[in-house]
């Protein structure tokens, strides 16, 4: 039997079909043009996300040079007094005094790891690092990124007052990498940003711990018990799912004052509480119910129905990305530049330069950062992929692997901290901040090269998810509504117990009354287990639906009482549908059923869609906003010029 369910007002025959044109995926060249427009399709949080991770990373390189300069300028010493100043923070008889440098150390910097606390967080609940599958080749690429180096940084300073620095080369700084990566990658690379972040969240979390312990003395056994306290307590915020965020904020302020009296680095503290910050999907009914209350403010705009209205959309949005959407930009634009011109500045007159180039700390610096972590990073991917422990992200290729692991070697910020925890005020420290800088220097330029070699000679141009419909669609085959051969197709990747495509479902429907006969809408089943328990058994019924000519009727229904879609209320369905109850019982058994729902999935994740609902106009997949403004706007870019 034919699984085509043509809706009965469609006109057209299935026999009759106008595929367009396939256009191939990853083999066109990649200018810096079709960039900028894929680009342009993100979603505007996205781009911003992306602009201020660009932006920060010129403001840091910006930053260092300043530091640079200023350092080994005649108002040198002004560069020195500025750090060494006293600053205090008081209220009544409490008073805290450090200097400038420490502030920025010791207080700036918990944000900084604060917010990498809060990312980690966000991708272990909601991102990449909730398919545990995918993060095994990461995971291992960053354990090798950072033995490597160690061992080669002991190996060249073993048995020396040096060798307490061997924590310089495990860290990478992200901010300067995804910026590089941004400059000198592929033209498009999603997908080795994703691998990257993933293999850093490994590093910031080692790197942390070991400034925690390796470069802590003096602890207050006392003053450690209350940081505890405090963790404890963002335990108890996030188990009764406390939304405001002024509360996590109060006792991450507590947890560093506890930290900092504890002798423990406050970074810890930083990753830690980001760590304990809850992040989730915004949750259907919160976002109705803030929709209701919004409804209401149009009616009755008055203040307190504002702050009504404000609350709930707070509410229905995790604590956790709204501190990200706060801090990201302070610490990208400010906090870390800051950082940079505070711990850069080294002084390379009187002969400095000369002797750290001749210094076994300088090169060990270099060939850790450096060799280590292109070494380090590609054997543990690599290794990964030969024991089948895992496989590296879609459109991700060996060249791609290598030339991060070679960006990967600019430490930075994690490093010149390291470097001020280890060795202080010292010849030693400058021979390490020259190392750091030097590297820096060399990782950019062997990434930039191993890109363009793999780009020149194995084809490697980009790094992104495929951009285009692997199966094109079948009128046979395939769920549509509207004439077979419609001009204008739109096919759509969907999951039945999915919040935001039950809100598609009235975007379909406006587009269909937009376009009458010129769009053909296709459905394809993309249930997210993990996610949502019930679509996938859902997308089987509807299949058993399809094969009594009732396919469209099901979809309808399902998405109507999505939060009705267990085995009985499938039942209820088919009988409120007229259908064969025990035909439609059998069907929902059968595995031929299923297995069409597994080639569905199967042709997404081919096709690069990864979430739902997933819209592809033409072959082409839809980046950006899916109201139904947009979609228009993009299926009008997709006719052929007459």
């Amino acid at each position: 039997m034919s699984t085509n369910s043509t809706d009965s007002t469609s006109a057209g025959s299935a026999d009759q079909r106008a595929d367009p044109p396939r256009r191939p995926d990853g083999d066109e060249p990649q200018s810096r043009t079709h960039r900028k427009h894929l680009i342009g399709q993100l979603p505007g949080p996205l781009r911003s996300f992306l602009a201020t991770e660009a932006g920060g990373a010129t403001l840091l390189l910006v930053a260092a040079a300043l530091a640079v300069i200023w350092a080994n300028s005649p108002w040198s010493a002004s560069y020195e007094a500025l750090w060494d100043a006293d600053a205090v923070i008081g209220l009544g008889p409490w008073m805290l005094e450090m200097h400038l440098g420490h502030w920025v150390n010791d207080g700036l910097m918990v944000v900084f790891f604060f917010v990498i606390g809060l990312e980690v967080r966000q991708e272990l609940a909601t991102g990449e690092l909730t398919d545990r599958r995918r993060v095994v080749v990461p995971v291992l690429a960053g354990i090798g990124g950072m033995l490597v180096p160690a061992a080669i940084y002991l190996a060249l300073n073993a048995g020396t007052e040096a060798a307490h620095g061997w924590g310089i080369v495990i860290g990478t700084d992200t901010a300067f990498l995804l910026g590089a990566l941004a400059l000198v990658g592929p033209a498009v690379s999603t997908q080795l940003r994703i691998f990257l972040l993933t293999l850093t969240v490994v590093d910031d979390l080692v790197a942390v711990s070991v400034i925690g312990v390796a470069y802590s003395d003096d602890l207050d056994l006392g003053a450690l018990a209350f940081a505890v306290v405090c963790l404890i307590g963002l335990v108890v915020l996030s188990r009764f799912r406390v939304w405001r965020a002024w509360p996590y904020v109060l006792t991450v302020v507590v947890l560093w004052l506890a930290t900092l009296a504890s002798g423990v680095h406050p970074s810890i503290a930083g990753m830690a509480a980001g760590l304990l910050v809850p992040a989730f999907l915004p949750r259907r009914q919160e976002v109705e119910g803030a929709a209701r209350l919004f409804a209401a403010f149009r009616q009755s705009p008055r203040p307190d129905s504002g702050l009504t209205v404000q609350a709930g959309v707070a509410r229905s949005i995790s604590v956790n990305e709204r501190l990200q959407t706060v801090l990201h930009p302070w610490t990208s634009y400010l906090i870390v530049p800051v950082f940079a011109l505070a711990n850069a500045g080294v002084d390379l007159r009187g002969g400095v330069l000369a002797d750290a180039l001749g210094s076994p700390v300088t090169w060990g610096v270099v060939a850790g950062l450096v060799l280590g972590k292109t070494v380090g990073i590609s054997l543990g991917a690599f290794a990964g992929v030969r024991a089948r422990l895992g496989s590296l992200p879609q459109g991700v290729a060996p060249g791609h692997v290598v030339g991060g692991a070679a960006l990967s070697g600019i430490g930075f910020t994690v490093s010149l901290l390291i470097v001020d925890l280890a060795f202080g005020d010292s010849v030693i420290a400058d021979e390490a901040r020259v190392g750091v800088l030097l590297a820096a220097v060399l990782a950019v330029a062997v990434g930039a090269l191993v890109f363009r070699l793999a780009a020149r000679f194995r084809g490697e141009t980009n790094a992104s998810l495929p951009m285009v419909l692997s199966d094109p669609v079948d009128p046979v085959r395939d769920h549509i509504r509207g004439p077979v051969d419609a001009p204008l197709t739109l096919v759509e990747y969907g999951d039945f117990e999915c919040p935001f495509c039950g809100k598609a479902t009235g975007v379909a429907r406006e587009l269909r009354e937009h376009y009458g006969d010129d769009l053909r809408y296709v459905f394809r089943h993309l249930p997210l287990p993990d996610l949502h328990p019930h679509a996938e058994l859902a997308a089987v019924a509807a299949e058993a639906a399809a094969h009594q000519g009732r396919f469209w009727e099901m979809h309808d229904l399902l998405f109507r009482r999505q939060d009705e879609l267990e085995v009985e209320d499938l039942v209820g369905y088919a009988a409120d549908l007229g259908l064969d109850v025990e035909v439609f019982m059998r069907g929902v058994d059968k595995e031929t059923l299923r297995r069409r729902v597994r080639e569905d999935v199967a042709s997404a994740e081919a096709s690069g869609a990864r979430g739902t609902p997933t819209f592809f106009v033409g072959e082409r997949r839809h980046l950006g906003p899916h109201d139904t403004a947009s979609l228009i706007a993009a299926l009008e870019a997709s006719r052929a010029p007459a």
